[in-house]
């Protein structure tokens, strides 16, 4: 991977942790051995260049969803693992649409990231389903969130 795109998905994540207090949302679900981690946030929060850079659209209408499946290492910590990630998101009159999400690797780090168009003050729920390389068994998560767009 080139140092460009590290650096980016590293402003990025950073991005993601400073959203927590703002219109994103940054949360997790504990499955025992796993933990699947997920953040909501609209498409402008970034900058031109880091969406250019990324391939991500940056529109007033296109939020971005994050998903990372995480495990405990043996150290104590939490590493991501490689393995699926697919979902739907719904309106708020239940029109489902299907999530593509994209798999991004930065050294041992994967993430899954996929756009969504939304209505700004529109209420969106995400069904989703994470599945770790070598798990038998998928694991769900289930979220609401509304965007609001900048004025």
């Amino acid at each position: 991977m080139n140092i460009t795109l590290s650096r980016t998905l590293k402003l990025l994540t950073v991005c993601w942790l400073c959203l927590i207090g703002s219109q994103s949302l940054a949360e997790s679900v504990d499955f025992g051995e796993y933990e699947v981690h997920y953040s909501v946030f609209a498409s402008t929060f970034l900058t031109p260049e880091v969406a250019a850079q990324n391939n991500l659209n940056r529109s007033r209408a296109i939020g971005i969803l994050n998903i990372s499946i995480m495990r405990e290492n043996e150290l104590g910590g939490l590493e991501t693992v490689s393995g699926q990630v697919e979902g739907q998101v719904l309106n708020d009159i239940q029109q489902s649409r299907f999530l593509a999400f994209r798999r991004i690797q930065e050294g041992d780090a994967v993430y899954f990231i996929s756009e969504f168009q939304y209505r700004s003050g529109e209420m969106l729920t995400f069904k989703i389903t994470a599945r770790p390389t070598g798990h038998p068994s998928d694991l769900p998560i289930r979220f609401a969130h509304t965007l609001y767009n900048d004025d």
